[in-house]
């Protein structure tokens, strides 16, 4: 067994469902710190984060992880138990192969050659791990994101080794995220019973006008590789149970996704002034979950685009802004570029996560070529 497959065995092999790091990180330390790495262990809650640097001055070059995971849902719907590791017609098979522990071990491993291969290397190459990426992300990479803008920890470059090629290893590099802003809207009316409607005031139907107008308007028209913004309604709550009875309340979730041409702030006013036109009378508490980030061309895109296309044989890959989020979201601000390089994710949160065997052995090699464009000796 090769050693990135060992370790991202060794790692799968530990249950840590978010925020549990379970001793990944300690795992990660030990092995780095031989290579000549400084470890510094920044614990913020119950959320453990790992830094790990190596060499001194810039540019700094970070790659980007996590090793917590979500839960693998009903242990007796997986072919094997999720948090034993089991390859099968090539394909290493366990919670987090995919998301990302995968990459983390890659990470390692690439980290490992490169300062063994070039010792004094120019700069620094660092390693930055969270335990809280799949929960609430609050004491991970956006607090040690604070902590380093407060004493003045520079990165220039970040690689994060989110899984995000579609069909095969490096078709796809991310450049850019869209924010994420959530709302849980409370709209407040009179309850009554059913056959006296002029005796109440039925949230529903107050409310129905003003989600409608949001639901339906057209925010924007895109921002270079980003989609239109989009709001969409996840959840609705109301009622006693009972179909005689009007609530007094009603109760939305709704998420907005966007890019670059708002800030949350903006949002969040555009849609209380709709609310306001409506005449509700309601109650909003807002969520930022990051905002948006685009990395425009230079040094960082131009290296992952060469090493990808060589690792395609010639195909160049898609340069996406799409999907969700990630830890990126928070080192961007910093004034750092980001990209985002990882296997594919076809299986991600699903139940027989895995990742081909094949494409996990070649990981360490793509990281490695990131590093060796972005920081020659």
């Amino acid at each position: 067994m090769g050693e990135v497959l060992a370790l991202a065995c060794d790692l799968i092999a530990r249950p840590s469902v978010t925020p549990d790091d379970a001793g990944c990180q300690g795992l990660i330390a030990a092995r780095l710190q031989a290579a000549g790495f400084s470890i510094e262990h920044l614990r913020f809650g119950e959320v453990d984060n790992l830094w790990a640097t190596h060499g001194s001055g810039g540019p700094v070059l970070a790659l980007l992880g996590h090793t917590d995971v979500v839960p693998p849902g009903p242990v007796d719907a997986w072919g094997s138990d999720p948090f034993v590791p089991e390859i099968r017609d090539g394909l290493l098979y366990g919670r987090g192969a995919a998301d990302m522990k995968g990459s983390v071990a890659a990470f390692v491993v690439a980290l490992e050659r490169f300062v063994a291969a070039h010792p004094d290397h120019p700069g620094t190459v660092a390693l930055l791990l969270t335990s809280d990426e799949e929960g609430d992300a609050i004491d991970g990479v956006r607090k040690v994101a604070e902590a380093f803008r407060e004493r003045g920890q520079r990165i220039d470059w970040c690689v994060t080794g989110e899984p995000s090629s579609k069909e095969t290893l490096g078709d796809l590099l991310r450049v850019g995220r869209r924010g994420t802003l959530s709302a849980t809207l409370t709209v407040h009316g009179i309850q009554g019973h059913v056959a006296y409607p002029d005796k109440a005031r039925n949230p529903i139907h107050l409310a129905m006008p003003a989600l409608a107008a949001l639901t339906a308007r057209r925010w924007d028209d895109g921002y270079d590789s980003f989609p239109p913004t989009s709001l969409q309604v996840s959840n609705l709550h109301a009622g006693t149970g009972a179909n005689n009875v009007i609530p007094g309340e009603l109760q939305v979730l709704f998420n907005l996704r966007y890019n670059p041409h708002w800030r949350a702030e903006q949002l969040e006013s555009e849609c209380e002034a709709v609310l306001r036109a409506h005449g509700l009378d309601y109650a909003i508490r807002w969520h930022r979950g990051g905002e948006p980030f685009h990395t425009p061309e230079g040094p960082l895109r131009e290296a992952a685009r060469a090493v990808l296309t060589a690792f395609a044989g010639g195909a160049v890959p898609e340069e996406s802004t799409g999907g969700g989020t990630s830890d990126a979201r928070f080192i961007a601000p910093l004034g750092a570029q980001c990209i985002e390089v990882g296997p594919v994710n076809a299986s991600i949160h699903k139940v027989d996560e895995h990742v081909r065997v094949a494409d996990l052995e070649r990981l360490p090699a793509l990281y490695l070529a990131l590093m060796e464009q972005l920081l020659p000796a």
